[in-house]
């Protein structure tokens, strides 16, 4: 066996410690491995089906915007371009003491934000966990722990000074699920995602359950406005940077939101809106391509992703770009090598058998290892799966995993071109706030979708810059409960 020296290690985002190795000797371990040569060969057979050319990326965002257009015009499309009733955007002006309550997949997040105007706010929060039993339980229990943490929030924050006894202040309620809205202070829940599956919730106003829970835990608060993530991180990025046009969320859901005229919404005409107002879209974009899967450039490792998910042909787009999928397209092109005697002969390949065993946080160090022998990529594949692999092979799955991400962040640029190209954002550039454990984290994923926005658009492309976002759950939902006081107050719109 080589000999081995472990030095130092690695803590992943789950929180597991990775031992890094230094390697003294190199592929004298006595196991048949993979040649230099054959991986060359595989490695271009890879390129051949994850790499997307300008020309491709561009028929791509003409579908997309075909996409969109419709999704405004009726009810019930795939990609549903749902009207938020955020109305405009934020002067900057706005100012005040709200609270924002963000129900996340994990956290519940309460805050406590006074926007000072000039695009400055100053936060307050807690956090409280989530366990999977309040996710499964009864849907009005869940709102009134909800409740029950506010209520403990404003009376530690009484006492500290910063809220005065009995003051009701606006919240605004970040719920980050597919709702069907016809007011902003309104919301029927269609399906819960994120493995929420509270019973007695679907069907029924999110809002009507939360205020209920408000009053009958005497809690000193007016839900004013209901809205998910991305619409927030639309408001307070525009609040911060005016610049911002767009906000987009690139993590284990991916999603983006603009503004739109109300006279391009044909399928809102009824309301009589002002056709020059203008209305936040929520895309839920991931859905992009669904069912009848026509424009994304779908390999066999996706098809099988999408038929053993647990929703066969919905959110094609996001299974091709999102954290939660990326770790499992590169486990699937190992396991089809495994299967063709390619890689790991004579080892025991069970613990990469399993399903989404693989984390795309994998990809990230194996892209980031800064060393000639990749130690951490000998690190990832000894320590999670029992493998011994050669430098030859080491370089190929380093290769493979910027393969994928690259192909993810390129087809991120499509979306965020479909809305640069259908509102003509191009000539005058525009800055989109984007967030996301992907955008966040993963290296160079920015300056990947940079490059594709360029290879779609030439030169001009430079003029679209991605910045990482302000916060859309705690900030945005305040600022969203601020504009829609004002208008309120002015009677505008008052039963929108």
């Amino acid at each position: 066996m080589a000999s081995r020296r472990g030095s130092a290690s690695v803590v992943l985002p789950s929180g597991q410690t990775l031992p890094s190795y230094t390697r003294s000797s190199e592929d004298d371990d006595g196991l048949p491995h993979a040649t230099k040569k054959k991986m060359a060969d595989h490695l271009r057979k890879y390129e051949a089906l994850f790499t997307l050319t300008p020309q491709r990326m561009r028929i791509i965002v003409e579908a997309f915007k075909e996409s969109l257009e419709l999704g405004l015009a009726k009810f019930g499309q795939v990609v549903p371009m749902i009207p938020t009733y955020v109305f405009g955007w934020p002067t900057g002006k706005e100012t005040g003491k709200y609270y924002a309550v963000d129900l996340g997949g994990t956290n519940l997040r309460v805050c406590l934000v006074t926007l000072q105007g000039d695009g400055k706010f100053e936060i307050t929060q807690s956090k409280y966990r989530l366990s999977e039993e309040q996710k499964q339980e009864d849907g009005q229990k869940l709102f009134d722990f909800c409740a029950e943490c506010l209520k403990a929030f404003i009376d530690s924050n009484i006492e500290s000074g910063l809220i005065e006894k009995d003051q009701i202040l606006p919240l605004g309620f970040t719920f980050s699920y597919p709702c069907a809205q016809d007011r902003i202070d309104h919301g029927v829940l269609i399906r819960w995602t994120k493995g929420f599956g509270a019973p007695n919730t679907e069907g029924r106003d999110v809002v009507e359950m939360f205020r209920n829970s408000l009053a009958k835990h005497s809690v000193p608060a007016d839900v004013v406005a209901l809205t998910c993530d991305t619409t927030g991180t639309l408001i307070a990025s525009h609040y911060v940077n005016p610049k911002t046009r767009i906000a987009c969320i690139f993590g284990t859901g991916c999603n983006a939101a603009y503004m739109e005229r109300a006279g391009d919404i044909p399928k809102i005409a009824d309301l009589r809106i002002d056709p020059d107002a203008e209305i936040a879209i929520n895309c839920e974009w991931g859905a992009f391509d669904s069912f009848e899967h026509e424009n994304l450039p779908r390999t066999k490792y996706d098809i099988i992703i999408d038929e053993t998910s647990n929703k066969p042909g919905e959110q094609a787009f996001e299974k091709l770009i999102s954290g939660r999928y990326l770790g499992e397209i590169l486990r699937l092109i190992i396991c089809e090598l495994i299967d063709e005697g390619v890689l790991f002969l004579g080892q025991n390949t069970y613990k990469i058998e399993i399903p989404y065993s693989f984390d795309t946080a994998f990809l990230s160090l194996m892209e980031s290892d800064p060393t000639d022998e990749l130690l951490m990529i000998i690190g990832i594949f000894s320590h999670f799966f029992a493998l011994e692999t050669t430098l030859a092979e080491r370089q190929f799955f380093r290769a493979l995993a910027k393969l994928v991400a690259r192909r993810a962040a390129r087809l991120s640029a499509c979306g965020i071109a479909a809305i640069v190209s259908k509102m003509n954002y191009l000539d005058e550039g525009c800055y989109v706030g984007a967030d996301g454990s992907l955008y966040n984290k993963y290296p160079m994923f920015a300056e990947r979708i940079h490059e594709g926005l360029q290879d779609i658009f030439g030169e001009k492309g430079k003029n679209i810059v991605t910045y990482h976002a302000e916060d859309g759950s705690g900030i945005g939902s305040a600022i969203v409960a601020a504009m829609t006081k004002a208008r309120r107050d002015a009677g505008i719109y008052p039963n929108l």
